[in-house]
């Protein structure tokens, strides 16, 4: 497995190896030894998630202010753009994102920490996103910032939707803005 470190300390990206010929393919999507080397930690993954999402649907920036849940995010059909939040005010990096294309073609997964809001925009006709978890869904601590907050200047792709402007829940229309937002320690 490659490692990728971004603009984020304590965000990775994680490029398995995939063995293929005219057959198909293997690879491996998760070791634990492998992941904490990775990444310097030891979380323990309690819950796997699996969405479908049609091309411009977004769906972020969402995060648990309890039971924050660290997530190993991957896309194993279509395309995303994947994007990372610091929310943790103690962090030199406060308020700062990064974001990186997750597709089937790449392989890549991305290592979103407790303490990171976190959201997804579909690049391609439709994507079927994977995502580990270390805590439990707890819908009563669940937050989400808008994904067009300009304090927070995250350079969605959007040209890449070809026109369309990007499809959001009841729940993400009504998030907050970053600045009244509710944040880690």
């Amino acid at each position: 497995m490659n490692i990728v470190d971004t603009d984020l300390p304590g965000v990775v990206i994680l490029e398995p190896r995939v063995f293929g010929d005219a057959r198909g393919f293997f690879l491996e999507s998760f070791n634990q030894r492998q992941f904490d080397g990775a990444t310097g930690t030891s979380y323990a993954f309690v819950q796997d998630n699996h969405s479908r999402s049609a091309r411009g649907v977004l769906r972020g920036l969402h995060y648990q202010l309890e039971q924050p849940q660290g997530k190993l995010v991957r896309v194993v059909r279509g395309a995303v753009f994947d994007v990372a939040v610091d929310l943790r005010r103690s962090s030199p990096h406060f308020g700062r994102w990064t974001g990186v294309e997750l597709s089937e073609e790449n392989g890549r997964q991305l290592w979103v920490p407790p303490g990171f809001a976190h959201g997804f925009l579909v690049l391609s006709d439709s994507a079927d996103f994977l995502y580990k978890t270390t805590d439990y869904y707890a819908p009563q601590a669940e937050r989400s910032i808008r994904w067009d907050d300009a304090s927070l200047g995250i350079a969605w792709p959007l040209e890449r939707l070809l026109g369309a402007v990007p499809s959001l829940s009841a729940k993400d229309q009504a998030g907050s803005d970053f600045l009244h937002a509710d944040t880690f320690a």
